[in-house]
Parts: C-alpha cells; structure tokens; sequence
C-alpha cells in the first residue's frame, strides 16, 4: 500500500545523506541503484559536516555536480540540508534513510549512526547498500588525496568533477 508522506507525494522516499565533496562514482552507484528500489530518492547534500574537515567544494557547486550526474533518474532530488538527518528525513516525507557500505570501518560508523538515529527516529529506517566491488575502494578522502599528488581521478569520478578537483587543488596549492 502506497501512502502520501506530508509533502504530498506519494511513495517509498529515501533520503541518501553526505557529503559528496565531491561525489565518486561510488557515491552515484548506491544513489543509481537506491533509485531502482524506491520510488523517490532524496540526495541530501550535508552543508558542513561536523565530523569532517571543511570541504574543498562549497554544498552549491556539490548539488550540481551530483545534479548534473543524475540528470537522466526522473525519481532523483537533491537538496542541501543542515539539520539532523531525521529531521531532513521527515521534512522531505522519507521512511528510509539509505547508505552504501564500503568495509568494516564504514559498518563501524553506520552501525553507531543508526543507533542514534533510531533512538531519535523509531519510525525511519536505515537501509544499507554493500558497494558493487569495482567502487568499494573508492572514497571522496581517497579522491582529494590521489588527485592532490597528481593521481589520474578520472575513472573514479565524473567528468565535470574531476576538472574541477584540479582547479581546486591547483588554487588551493597557489595559496
């Protein structure tokens, strides 16, 4: 049975948080796949993460280029936010909030995090997505490093990313 959230759409939304400075093509994989199960899936692009340092890409530019790469999911949002992820999630009319699983590092922080969220939020649940096997090396750290030593990003990331990261990475260096 399909139910119309308080936003007035009516299906299965799922609410896909991080950070995404920037987004690889790991991070598109689980939202690609997240689009396939749920009729509506919410990319929450988190301003400034708290347990982060400050991202290279302001949240603006990340919602493009996370736009720009799923331009072609009609069942595809994505939207900044800056409160708790329940919070966002009920905003938004979710029941589930959806994240991908690289290795046992990333299962020791989700597990933590689902606790939290659970406490605060019984009635949305997390669903995990175990990364397809040729993205579970990848992450946005491991991005921002490899291309800061000169390391070719490009099968890792889309295109319009990958330019930008060199930009980025080359102004920060002038600084």
């Amino acid at each position: 049975m399909t139910e119309t959230s308080s936003n007035g759409y009516a299906g299965r939304i799922a609410v896909c948080p991080g950070s995404y400075d920037p987004v690889t093509n790991g991070h598109l994989d689980i939202i690609r796949r997240g689009a396939r199960v749920f009729d509506k899936v919410v990319v929450a692009v988190v301003n400034a993460s708290v347990r982060k340092s400050p991202p290279l890409f302001n949240a603006d530019e990340r919602v493009g280029f996370l736009e720009d790469a799923l331009s072609d999911l009609p069942n595809i949002e994505v939207r900044k936010f800056d409160v708790l992820i329940v919070d966002f999630a009920r905003e938004v009319g979710a029941t589930a909030i959806l994240k991908g699983l690289r290795a046992i590092s990333d299962f020791e922080y989700e597990f933590e995090m689902n606790q939290l969220n659970s406490t605060m939020a019984p009635d949305i649940e997390s669903v995990y997505m175990m990364s397809s096997p040729k993205f579970s090396f990848i992450s946005s750290s491991g991005i921002k490093e490899m291309a800061r030593f000169g390391g070719n990003v490009s099968e890792m990331v889309p295109p319009q990313v990958s330019v930008r990261l060199a930009e980025a990475l080359k102004a920060q260096a002038s600084h």
